[in-house]
């Protein structure tokens, strides 16, 4: 059973910067795709960021150039890395991983086509 675990969420002002970490058992993310997620209240959830085996990067237009996703295979951790951060930001931010999707298009790794899914971190960014 993969157990995945976010940390590092809180609240921030407008401009200000967090680090989302994500670590998991039993799996390990140098095997597959990982993403970041995040939901609001009302709103459907949305990939925020993702990143392939081989390390390719993709990222929501909305964060784009504010936002970077890594990993640190050694210590199993995924990381988003959030700049310049906006009131909009605000959500509950999950970390995913399991790709389930068409592996053939890229952008489908910010489709919440994961098997496996953490419990979520909260951000809030006020302005």
């Amino acid at each position: 059973q993969v157990h995945l675990v976010e940390s590092g969420g809180g609240s921030v002002e407008a401009g200000g910067s967090l680090r989302l970490s994500c670590a998991a058992s039993e799996y390990t993310f140098s095997s597959g795709s990982m993403a970041w997620f995040r939901q609001s209240p009302g709103n459907v959830r949305e990939g925020v960021a993702a990143m392939t085996y081989y390390g390719s990067t993709f990222y929501a237009d909305s964060v784009t150039g504010r936002f970077t996703i890594s990993k640190d295979n050694a210590q199993n951790l995924l990381y988003l890395q959030m700049n310049a951060l906006k009131p909009e930001d605000t959500a509950m931010y999950y970390c995913a991983t399991g790709f389930r999707g068409d592996a053939a298009r890229g952008g489908a790794r910010l489709d919440p086509a994961y098997a496996y899914w953490g419990q979520g971190t909260q951000v809030t960014v006020s302005s």
